[in-house]
């Protein structure tokens, strides 16, 4: 049988967020979730935990249900059962810009940015900020969008050359940069992140690994789907694995191997 409550982090003296945790609530907490598409069921049950200042890594072979499970908890589907709560209230998303608004951000493998526009552009893209000319005429902030910018991609250690360049002209790393500043800008609670590091070089990698220990350290939750065990250990504090739309195990990153999780995804390893 699985555990019915979710484990909760250890205190651990230096790494970032986790030591906060302890005496906190949970961010999100899924409970017994179901999504039903006719008569497959894709999530089963489900039940996890996110806790302040911590990564989960969701793991799974394709099909066990990883992207529908962050599509409920990010407003793309409506769950048929169980119960979705975030910062203690129970919530329940009909759009992605709903839980926008509450601050659950994801990005996804495609990162949802315009090609065609500049990064302060894409940042303030649908929230553009505007002033008065002449006391009478709108126009679009264009320096105040650029000096924003520039601010929070220097929080995140991130460096651009040239802010001005269309997105389509930037590296995979720097756009996965941008989708990252434009969600913390934004004031993310919870950041999902499908598949950050597929198709980056080893040093884009790295690049985006170390986003996520800086959104850790700023007490920013993130649930990371990766096919990438690699990257899971590099910085996740606990694994949650899915196998046919069920969670079948969940442990911490310091205590188990990449066999034993491998194991959980494919059904040889015992739960």
């Amino acid at each position: 049988m699985l555990e019915e409550k979710a484990q909760r982090p250890k205190a651990e003296s230096g790494q970032a967020g986790l030591g906060s945790a302890a005496d906190a609530r949970p961010v999100l907490e899924v409970r017994d979730l179901v999504k039903r598409f006719g008569g497959l069921v894709a999530v089963d049950h489900v039940s996890l935990a996110v806790w302040p200042g911590e990564v989960v890594g969701l793991l799974g072979d394709n099909g066990a249900g990883k992207s529908t499970l962050i599509k409920v908890i990010s407003g793309v589907y409506r769950p048929d059962g169980g119960q979705l709560l975030f910062e203690g209230q129970e919530v329940s998303f009909a759009s992605p810009m709903e839980a926008r608004r509450r601050g659950i951000e994801t990005i996804y493998q495609d990162l949802a940015l315009c090609e065609n526009l500049d990064a302060p552009a894409n940042i303030f893209l649908g929230r553009e900020p505007a002033r008065r000319r002449w006391g009478l005429l709108k126009e679009l902030d264009e320096r105040y969008m650029l000096q924003e910018t520039q601010h929070v991609l220097e929080q995140l250690d991130i460096h651009i050359p040239d802010l001005r360049q269309p997105i389509r002209q930037l590296s995979g790393g720097q756009r996965q940069s941008v989708a990252i500043a434009r969600a913390i800008y934004w004031n993310a609670r919870l950041m999902i992140m499908d598949e950050p590091t597929a198709a980056l070089g080893v040093a884009e990698q790295q690049k985006v690994l170390e986003l996520v220990r800086t959104l850790r350290a700023r007490g920013v939750p993130v649930i990371l789907i990766s096919h990438n065990l690699q990257d899971v250990f590099a910085v996740a504090d606990r694994v949650v694995v899915m196998r046919r739309g069920q969670k079948v195990g969940e442990r911490r990153v310091a205590e188990t191997t990449t066999n034993e999780l491998v194991g959980l995804m494919v059904g040889a390893e015992r739960v």
